[in-house]
């Protein structure tokens, strides 16, 4: 008898210890769920960052911000970058960044350091693309040398996150001992996190994930040809992009990030939301805000999922309006949404 009553008790101790243990891995996972980048990209500006521009942020309940230094090229055939210039804002130059980045910190927004190139002419950086060996080795250089300033900025400040690059899929790719060489050696200088910025339609055809700590996506997916779609439409349309990227989650062992998401406030937002044309289109705000929702309903409750940085947000107070149909979403209903679902996913 003594003998039942004392397995009785340790088996009773080895579920009891097993309930604790699944308790614990599900508050672990519901943490891992809820924590999420409630992020905004914050367009420079020629002035400094504000107290009360900062306090904005807060006010949508956003929990980290992306700063943009930008670097420039006269035309795709030129190899140097143009960066920290005299002739660019503050806010795209050194002392505005670290200000920014100081003010930030000081309202506990973590803060990614996002380095963009601009071509003058207005061709995507994606398609980059050398006639030389020459001219690649000097763009190289170029673009090594703008990279590592920021990484020495972003080591100083702390900065918690770095992204290493924008929407350079023929560089990524066809220059892939470049890229080991240049991620060891910011390795070896920054001890935050790493992403680079792939754009929709070709982040699963790239294999650089293995070396970073996101798979970093600028997420324009197409969702919807129709004029102004239902949520749950614009939600159907999510589903084919949404089962890739968690494929591609799961190959490399990596979650998502969404290093730029958004939508215009315009009729079919979600049908070519990277356009960003400046033709005549009719406003629509409701679209927008909707778009946002679908995409929050979709994403933020996935736990191979790490957040996202929304495409974009002006440091004045009085950006966007009810007569602005750009990306924005400031002082339009989307701005709501926002706020709301940033509020349940605070990290």
């Amino acid at each position: 008898m003594k003998t039942t009553k004392l397995l009785f008790r340790n088996d009773f101790s080895s579920m009891l210890l097993l309930m604790l243990l699944w308790v614990s891995a599900s508050s672990c996972q519901s943490d891992q769920l809820l924590k999420k980048y409630n992020g905004i990209s914050l367009v420079a500006s020629r002035d400094s960052l504000t107290e009360k521009q900062a306090n904005r942020l807060i006010d949508i309940n956003a929990n980290a911000a992306a700063l943009m230094p930008y670097a420039f090229l006269s035309s795709e055939d030129s190899p140097e970058l143009h960066f920290n210039s005299d002739r660019q804002w503050f806010g795209e130059r050194v002392e505005g960044i670290e200000q920014a980045i100081d003010k930030l910190h000081q309202h506990n927004i973590k803060v990614m350091m996002k380095p963009h190139i601009w071509l003058r002419n207005g061709s995507f950086t994606g398609d980059l693309n050398f006639k030389t060996d020459q001219d690649w080795a000097q763009f190289e250089n170029s673009y090594r040398e703008y990279i590592l300033l920021y990484v020495e900025i972003a080591e100083k400040h702390q900065v918690e996150l770095f992204c290493i690059g924008t929407e350079l899929y023929n560089f990524v790719k066809n220059r892939p001992e470049f890229w080991g060489e240049l991620i060891a050696e910011i390795r070896d200088q920054y001890h935050g996190k790493l992403v680079y910025a792939e754009n929709w339609d070709k982040v699963d055809q790239t294999e650089i994930w293995k070396s970073l700590d996101y798979i970093g996506v600028d997420a324009y997916f197409p969702l919807s040809d129709k004029v102004a779609p239902k949520l749950q439409e614009i939600r159907s349309g999510w589903q084919k992009h949404k089962s890739m990227l968690k494929d591609l989650s799961e190959e490399y062992d990596k979650p998502v990030l969404f290093t730029e998401y958004g939508y215009r406030s315009i009729d079919f937002a979600v049908k070519e939301p990277w356009h960003s044309g400046r033709e005549k289109t009719e406003t629509n705000h409701g679209l927008q805000a909707r778009a946002l929702e679908a995409t929050y309903q979709e994403f933020w409750t996935e736990n191979w999922f790490a957040g996202g940085f929304l495409w974009k947000w002006h440091q004045h107070e009085t950006s966007g309006g009810l007569e602005n149909d750009r990306f924005t979403p400031q002082n339009k209903p989307a701005e709501n949404t926002i706020k709301e679902y940033y509020r349940k996913f605070k990290r």
